[in-house]
């Protein structure tokens, strides 16, 4: 028989949050903030007090975005045992430390503990649910991951996927589950390790370990080049619509046929892949496709007003 959740998404009301360091406590504070009633349970015994610390801290950044409907701290409980947080939840964020022997454990005894019909959705960085939901007897169909960005109740991104086993219903409840919450749900229809963002992050911090340690460039240097340049483009765009708009009028093909040989420049200790027409064809069309029928003059345009608005915010003015 297929999966089946316990309720409707939109009548999803309780979260347990299992595992409460900095990601699991950042869990707390947003789904507080979205108008959700949540239980925490953690083996430590100061985890009360870090977590509602770490959530009066996030308040007030919370307010200024604007709270939901029913939000309150005090909707906050603690419980005294794993079984009592997920006994009546509607949806489980596991954020154990990122331990694979840990994670597989402890997700053996949610699974163990929660209804059938309620998601269990784990906050790791890199594994795979299929790798973690190796002990999992009772209903492998809802395991996910649900990987978000710290801090978890301001960074919009959250990364879901399922297993070998998932329900693509888990997938999708999920997902919805989340936008309730006012998370950008990025779907991925493969288990990649790492996933797609942290996969990205590790890159350029490899690349600046390498730099570091050739005494290339300092720390300050590192991340001074990232803050004052090309991180604040793609906190409007992306790399690859970056790339779209420096061909111009000719968007990325024009870039990828004029610039794609210093993919051959031993700029990065990464080794860079073919530049075939099939990864060229993938370039250009996806972009046309994020552009969504945009002209580059008219991106532009959006770009520039956006950083605008970012370099104000950032200066205070």
């Amino acid at each position: 028989m297929a999966w089946q959740p316990a309720v409707p998404v939109e009548a999803a009301r309780r979260v347990a949050c299992i595992g409460a360091g900095v990601i699991g406590g950042g869990w707390a504070a947003l789904f507080l903030a979205r108008g959700f009633d949540v239980t925490v349970w953690d083996p430590t015994d100061d985890a009360e007090q870090n977590v509602r610390r770490l959530v009066d801290l996030a308040w007030q950044p919370l307010s200024d975005l604007g709270l939901a409907d029913g939000a309150a701290r005090d909707r906050l409980t603690f419980a005294p045992t794993l079984e009592d947080a997920v006994a009546d939840a509607h949806f489980v964020q596991e954020s154990a430390p990122e331990r694979l022997d840990l994670k597989r454990r402890v997700l053996a005894d949610i699974d163990r503990a929660t209804p059938p019909g309620v998601v269990i959705a784990s906050s790791t960085s890199g594994y795979g649910v299929t790798e973690m939901e190796t002990e999992v007897q009772k209903v492998p169909e809802r395991m996910i991951v649900g990987h978000p960005f710290n801090p978890p109740y301001l960074i919009p991104l959250v990364e879901i996927a399922g297993g070998q086993r998932t329900a693509a219903e888990a997938v999708a409840w999920a997902g919805g589950f989340y936008r309730r919450a006012d998370k950008f749900v990025l779907s991925l229809q493969r288990e990649v390790p790492g996933f797609v963002g942290n996969r990205l992050q590790e890159a350029l911090w490899r690349e600046a370990l390498h730099m570091l340690a050739a005494g290339e460039a300092s720390v300050e240097e590192i991340d001074a080049a990232i803050r004052e340049g090309p991180g604040l483009r793609w906190a409007l765009m992306g790399p690859c619509l970056t790339f779209h708009l420096a061909g111009g009028a000719g968007g990325m093909a024009y870039m990828l046929d004029h610039f794609g040989p210093s993919l051959e420049a031993p700029w990065t200790r990464l080794t860079a892949p073919d530049l075939t027409e099939a990864l060229r064809e993938t370039l250009v069309t996806g972009c046309d496709g994020e552009a969504a029928g945009r002209s580059v003059e008219a991106l532009v345009r959006q770009r520039d007003e956006q950083l605008v608005a970012l370099l104000k915010a950032r200066s205070g003015r």
